[in-house]
């Protein structure tokens, strides 16, 4: 399939590079359009403000490529009306650096933005996400983005599960659906790790800012948030900890249902 491909932790990004180079060796004609630098936690933002920069970038996986000096989305709606050479066939946005699991985040999520813009032009969409521990993402933020060896034998793996998964996803996702597939794996991924079909986590993400400083701003903290989701619940959060790779397809047309 021809597949355009993006991100919000930017071109440079070894986690979207490897996913380029497993969806390139299984035959899929790939495109990247990616931002210059991080845009995490941007949610479905456009440039509105202020012109939006594109240019030819160093092929990531041997691809085509284009750095966009925007948001994912601008990413996605940039490339496929300027840059691609033809109408890519499906949008794939990923692999982020960090969960993208429960309503607190997936709301929020740049990379989930990228494939909801993929839906927005008629096209099934997925976002996929790796897990990653509090001091593998702080260690990642010091190196550049480069992660230890073992973190990157993972993100292999996992981007060969990406590449497995996409066919099929795709597959079920044909005309003009308004659905994402949100993919996220455990922080130890192997290649049996088995696949569970889940729900959004119900997550209460509360005080992600400091006080006041003497500066006057305020800064922002992670949290995971609160899970209240239902015992029951079949959800994404409990799938990665359980060391299951999570799927949960989030189906637009239902928001507002009566």
């Amino acid at each position: 399939m021809r597949l355009l491909v993006t991100n919000d932790d930017g071109i440079g990004s070894v986690f979207l590079h490897d996913l380029v180079a497993a969806l390139v060796a299984v035959g899929h004609e790939v495109f990247v359009a990616a931002p210059r630098h991080e845009q995490s936690w941007i949610g479905a933002a456009k440039s509105r403000n202020r012109p939006v920069s594109s240019a030819r970038a160093e092929p990531v996986g041997g691809s085509r490529s284009w750095v966009v000096d925007g948001t994912p989305s601008d990413c996605v709606n940039i490339a496929i009306d300027h840059l691609l050479p033809a109408r890519p066939e499906a949008v794939i946005s990923g692999i982020n650096v960090g969960l993208n699991a429960s309503l607190g985040f997936i709301i929020a999520s740049g990379t989930v933005a990228g494939a909801w813009e993929g839906a927005l032009h008629g096209l099934p969409a997925i976002a996929f996400s790796q897990d990653v521990t509090v001091d593998e993402y702080e260690s990642l933020k010091k190196c550049g983005g480069q992660p230890a060896a073992a973190l990157r034998a993972v993100v292999s793996v996992s981007a060969a599960h990406a590449a497995r998964l996409v066919p099929d996803l795709l597959a079920q996702t044909q005309g003009r659906p308004f659905i994402i597939h949100n993919v996220n794996f455990p922080q130890t991924c192997r290649p049996d790790t088995p696949v569970r079909r889940t729900v959004p986590a119900h997550m209460l993400v509360p005080k992600l800012f400091t006080a006041q400083g003497d500066d006057g701003t305020h800064r922002l903290i992670f949290r995971l948030g609160d899970d209240v989701s239902p015992p029951a619940l079949a959800t994404d959060r409990a799938a990665l900890i359980a060391g299951e790779i999570s799927h949960s397809v989030l189906d637009y047309t239902r928001l507002g249902v009566i």
